[in-house]
């Protein structure tokens, strides 16, 4: 089940609601914790299971650390230790396994059968969640959570379950107890909802649809290449932040505030800047609990490197289990580490509009990297992009260019600050109100109709 199906739209969630805010108090965590499993087990039941295996695992383990963090050091991180090996134990076998023994096959004289094993949808995102809790829990960050109904809540909470954002321990732990569901929030919720479902249906989905027919042409000229991954480029970002959007609108809605996953992340003037907007709470989590526990920036320049590019290694990892993902994360650690001790000096000087150019070039090389998992595909397309020699733009690419630009300048509107600006304007004037139900039924109206129509409807990021 998805956020922009007519089904979670018109049954699911209104169902769900109603019965949240006709339940008593004490009782809601239990409701949600319910529904959060009818919601993953929708699609794939089997792996509900699995789940709260999870669950119950990190509650164990979170109740001991607590018990003996401050009695016997050494037994509570054994227990953290635990929750840990268990935690990417599970993660690497469904999601990894596969990989490695075709990876392993490449050598002459192994040939292991092909592993072919479903991948559970959201493993990647409530996985580090869990992990954040007994960590939270070790550090002496966050409460222990004696409720094992309350912690399943957190684990499985169906706004951001599935794609994120990852919710830190921490940042939800007073939450989880003491939310306090107001009409204003709710009606914040809602509006970003309306937002992320916009992003999604509206533009994503365009943008996708684009990009697919492109790739279907076969021969699109240079020029028709840089149009088809900029419509890609547009349409990941759209995806992903819109279901982020929807995710935390979600969680208005039901009392929760999560943070901000993505900040404008297009506007940026660098890639240390692209990856301060872009997933903000997985740049967090790693920075969290990886980069700064291998020693961070204190350990000198060369170890600060070899942290940055190991901290990236595994970001790309994390996204998938093919060569593509892992040269992906290692195209933009490089790049981070150039421009942290090469290149800074040099951008800080150079006009603002070189800065954006720069950053968006680089940026959309980079999602060249994460489409393409055949290495050869790639190398034609990174090929057919700079062939400055040969026709500029096929006349079919052409045709679809000019069908779908009125779409691209409102892509490329939408992805900076520019129409929130204008909002913020007029946010505390009598008109607010009106203009947020006139902006959410007509969007609810049109993607509704889209929906009804079509039969595109990823998400992207469900896959990792």
């Amino acid at each position: 089940m998805v956020f922009s199906s007519l089904l979670f739209l018109f049954m699911y969630l209104p169902i769900v609601l109603i019965l949240y805010y006709v339940c008593p108090r004490r009782w809601r965590n239990l409701l949600l914790f319910i529904v959060n499993l009818v919601f993953y087990g929708w699609g794939e039941p089997v792996f509900v299971t699995l789940m709260i295996f999870s669950t119950i695992v990190d509650y164990t383990c979170g109740y001991f650390i607590n018990k003996y963090r401050e009695t016997n050091k050494k037994r509570a991180k054994g227990f953290l230790i635990a929750s840990v090996c268990i935690n990417l134990s599970l993660l690497g076998f469904f999601k990894y396994a596969g990989f490695l023994t075709n990876t392993l096959n490449y050598l002459p004289f192994l040939n292991i059968p092909a592993l072919k094993i479903p991948l559970p949808i959201g493993i990647s995102f409530y996985t580090f969640q869990t992990m954040s809790y007994s960590i939270d829990v070790y550090r002496g960050d966050a409460p222990v959570q004696k409720n094992i109904i309350t912690f399943g809540t957190y684990v499985s909470l169906f706004p951001q379950l599935i794609a994120g954002p990852i919710v830190r321990y921490k940042d939800v732990a007073y939450q989880l107890d003491h939310r306090r569901e107001t009409l204003d929030q709710f009606t914040k919720g809602v509006c970003l909802f309306c937002v992320g479902l916009g992003k999604k249906v509206l533009i994503a989905n365009q943008m996708g649809a684009l990009w697919d027919s492109m790739r279907e042409i076969g021969e699109m000229g240079w020029l028709g290449s840089w149009v088809g991954i900029i419509a890609y480029t547009f349409q990941i970002y759209f995806d992903f932040s819109g279901y982020s959007d929807m995710a935390c609108g979600l969680g208005n809605m039901f009392g929760f505030e999560f943070l901000k996953n993505f900040n404008y992340p297009y506007i940026s003037k660098s890639i240390t800047e692209f990856w301060r907007r872009w997933h903000i709470s997985l740049g967090t989590w790693f920075r969290e609990y990886v980069y700064i526990p291998l020693g961070g920036n204190r350990k000198g320049v060369p170890r600060q490197m070899l942290n940055l590019l190991i901290v990236w290694f595994l970001t790309g990892f994390w996204h998938g289990a093919d060569f593509n993902f892992i040269f992906w994360g290692l195209y933009f650690g490089l790049l981070l580490v150039l421009e942290k001790f090469v290149l800074k000096k040099w951008l800080d000087k150079a006009p603002a509009v070189i800065q954006h150019i720069y950053a968006l070039f680089f940026i959309i090389l980079g999602w060249v990297m994460f489409y393409f998992s055949d290495l050869g595909e790639m190398g034609s397309f990174f090929t057919s992009m700079f062939s400055f020699g040969g026709a500029a733009i096929t006349p079919d690419a052409g045709a679809l260019t000019l069908s779908y630009l009125p779409m691209l300048l409102v892509a490329g509107l939408a992805s900076t600050p520019l129409l929130a600006k204008l909002y913020k304007k007029v946010e505390n004037t009598k008109a607010a109100s009106v203009l947020q139900a006139l902006f959410c039924c007509v969007v609810l109206g049109i993607a509704t109709a889209l929906l009804v129509s079509q039969s595109y409807n990823p998400f992207l990021y469900f896959r990792f």
